[in-house]
């Protein structure tokens, strides 16, 4: 008999839960607060009860755009206290000036510090109970791993790294020779008593090939199955875990990360992207230009050269476009040759650094979007010489050119900017992760953790 089910939120779960608790307090201590007080710019009744809902919006929409809901942030007290007082500060901000839908200002203005200071104390509240007593204890997953013990030490490590909620207690092996690691090894015949004496909710297995599965073994994970152990494979543990795909630089399948995401052949999707596209090309061409001559002008004293310039990238279907940019190097900075930009890179104009920390320097390549040679969202479109060189050592690089290239994307938000190949590699891993599941929700994400990333200038 396996021992009785505990509490575990998984990783989707632990972000609902959040959202829905930001609110959730946030709406109660204002209740309190205004049948205890004198409080009476946000009440909660049924004539106005659209006042709630723009609020529970903002304060969802903002906390993820500063971060509230990067779980990793949301389990670090320093962090998330940061994340709190800006999420706090621009939902009353947006709330205030958007009168129409919320109330009208109130005559005392002491009454908006109040509302400013409910929203702070009850998120500070609610995400440190969160940490202490919710992310130190419910998270907490035992997984049994069953494969080769050749492999197994390497990819428990890995996946642990990106998801520490996950208490591996040992595997079972699945080759002839056993080979002696640090994880706590099980035989078959061990895992009734195993499963009796600990609740174990999961099983990951981590062979590909089910033939090396023995018969033995096959029978015990079935009746397992049977009374409600999840199994899964460890390609889909690690896609659900990190966001994206588990590809290593000698796989050449690429059939096992399929099926690609329908959107890819969604008419529904593709109007609404290119729609998307032109329209917000537009406003941020438009915006270039109110912005042009102070670019100007600084470029001339700083930057000492042409304001623009334009290099061969590689875009849908492998076909090279020219693309447009803000020049944040000096004159000739490749006269040697061309060479990944680094993190500290001399060639970068004092000027360019901040071009480049605000991403102001690829805002000309919405004339790249309004062309069709990008879209606002895909893989980083990169140059004919690294792509040549990346895909001699990693085979599947040149699949994510199935779908155009992108001024921003799921690599570039979740990913610094990378200088060798194990970096390509990682980005790779969330390119394709994007080709695969791309959908309208996950652009909205995207453009969340892009605003994220100016914002907090973390751009090169």
């Amino acid at each position: 008999m396996i021992k009785s089910k505990k509490i575990h939120f998984e990783i989707s779960e632990r972000k609902i839960l959040l959202r829905v608790f930001d609110v959730f307090f946030v709406l109660l201590l204002l209740f309190l607060i205004g049948k205890y007080f004198n409080f009476n710019y946000f009440q909660i009744t049924r004539d106005n009860y659209y006042w709630t809902i723009f609020l529970a919006l903002y304060i969802t929409s903002i906390g993820t755009i500063f971060e509230m809901y990067n779980l990793q942030i949301a389990n670090n007290k320093i962090l998330i206290l940061r994340s709190i007082i800006l999420t706090s500060g621009v939902t009353t901000l947006l709330y205030l000036l958007t009168p129409f839908y919320t109330p009208t200002l109130p005559s005392n203005r002491l009454q908006i510090l109040l509302f400013f200071f409910a929203i702070l104390t009850a998120l500070f509240l609610w995400r440190n109970f969160y940490i202490y007593f919710l992310a130190a204890n419910r998270f907490v997953k035992k997984v049994l791993f069953v494969g080769s013990s050749k492999k197994i030490e390497n990819l428990v490590e890995e996946l642990t790294k990106v998801n520490p909620h996950y208490q591996v207690i040992g595997f079972v092996p699945t080759d002839d020779r056993v080979i002696k690691n640090t994880l706590n090894c099980f035989s078959v015949s061990d895992l009734d008593n195993l499963f009796a004496t600990n609740y174990i909710p999961e099983i990951v297995v981590t062979n590909e090939n089910s033939k090396i599965i023995s018969s033995q073994l096959y029978t015990q994970l079935l009746k397992l199955l049977e009374k409600g152990v999840v199994i899964r494979q460890y390609s889909e543990v690690y896609e659900y875990s990190t966001n994206r795909l588990p590809i290593h630089f000698e796989d050449k399948e690429l059939y096992k990360f399929f099926p690609f995401s329908r959107s890819n052949q969604n008419a529904l999707y593709a109007f609404y992207s290119r729609f998307f596209d032109l329209f917000f090309s537009l406003l941020g061409l438009i915006g270039l230009l109110l912005v042009l001559p102070m670019v100007t002008f600084f470029n001339f004293i700083w930057n000492k050269g042409p304001l623009f310039y334009t290099q061969e990238r590689i875009g849908k279907n492998g076909i090279s476009f020219e693309i447009y940019k803000l020049r944040t190097m000096v004159v000739n900075a490749e006269k040697e040759g061309a060479v990944f930009a680094t993190a500290n890179d001399v060639r970068i104009t004092p000027f360019g650094k901040f071009l480049r920390k605000t991403r102001i320097d690829e805002v000309p390549q919405f004339i790249n979007v309004l062309k069709g040679e990008m879209g606002i969202i895909g893989p980083r479109p990169e140059r004919p010489v690294f792509v040549d060189e990346i895909a001699k050592n990693i085979p599947l690089y040149q699949t994510r050119h199935v779908i155009k290239p992108g001024l921003t994307g799921w690599a570039q938000v979740n990913y610094p900017y990378g200088v060798s190949l194990e970096d390509s590699l990682m980005k790779l891993r969330y390119d394709l992760y994007y080709i695969k599941h791309r959908s309208l929700f996950l652009d909205i994400n995207i453009v969340m953790k892009t605003l994220s990333t100016i914002l907090f200038a973390r751009g090169q």
